[in-house]
């Protein structure tokens, strides 16, 4: 079984809003997940990310992987910790 770190996408037609998931890689992009470790919202000024260190690193070091794109919110969010 592969786990993936993933977007899974939320909220109205073109208000998008998205939650971080570790799921199964062979499910759907908004179906089972197997844990919640934080949220993105691009449509807010500046845009929020919130993420779960320590989950995350905990998924991480379980051989998890990331997609591109919660890579680079990992990394953002990294950045505006050390801010």
């Amino acid at each position: 079984m592969s786990v993936r770190i993933r977007l899974k996408r939320m909220g109205a037609k073109k208000r998008p809003f998205y939650r971080v998931v570790v799921a199964d890689s062979r499910s759907p992009r908004d179906g089972r997940f197997i844990e919640e470790i934080g949220y993105y919202n691009p449509t807010t000024d500046p845009k929020t990310i919130k993420i779960d260190r320590e989950k995350a690193e905990k998924w991480l070091s379980q051989g998890a992987q990331p997609s591109e794109t919660v890579k680079s919110l990992l990394a953002q969010a990294e950045n505006l910790e050390n801010k």
